[in-house]
């Protein structure tokens, strides 16, 4: 097997040293080989960082990263582990999505609209609008 410096893995997959470190710092990356005090990985780390890529770009946070190789039994097969977590990452994304829907709304609606010279006359008028109820309400936008 091939021993990689960590700067050798960093050029190869495109990515900062920092990173490999923070991915071994939060436990989605084991930590390598030590030659003389040096890092030294296999070729099977181009594996792991791809799985990470993938899951980052899916929206997964860290602890969803490191829940999908270390929080399920070891025999659980890759596809039953990204369709658990992929399950509950929609249902963050489609709440997200009625948010920016809601978001989006408001600004259209509202906002673009608006003819109000001053702050306070703007909010005299999202009063009289919306029966001293703010017109969306801020749970749509915030958890």
């Amino acid at each position: 097997m091939e021993a990689l410096a960590i700067g050798e893995v960093a050029q190869r997959a495109g990515i900062r040293t920092s990173a490999i470190r923070y991915y071994e710092s939060v436990d989605i990356l084991p930590a390598p080989l030590r030659i003389n005090g040096r890092r030294r990985y296999d070729s099977r780390v181009f594996d792991r960082l791809a799985i990470i890529q993938m899951a980052q770009q899916a929206g997964f946070t860290v602890s969803e990263i490191r829940a999908l190789f270390n929080g399920f039994a070891e025999d659980t097969p890759a596809a039953e582990r990204w369709q658990a977590l992929a399950r509950q990452k929609l249902v963050e994304v489609d709440a997200l999505l009625l948010r920016t829907q809601a978001m989006k709304q408001l600004l259209e609606e509202k906002l673009l609209r608006c003819r109000c010279l001053t702050l306070d006359e703007c909010a005299r008028c999202i009063h009289d609008q919306g029966n001293g109820e703010l017109l969306v309400p801020m749970k749509h936008f915030w958890k």
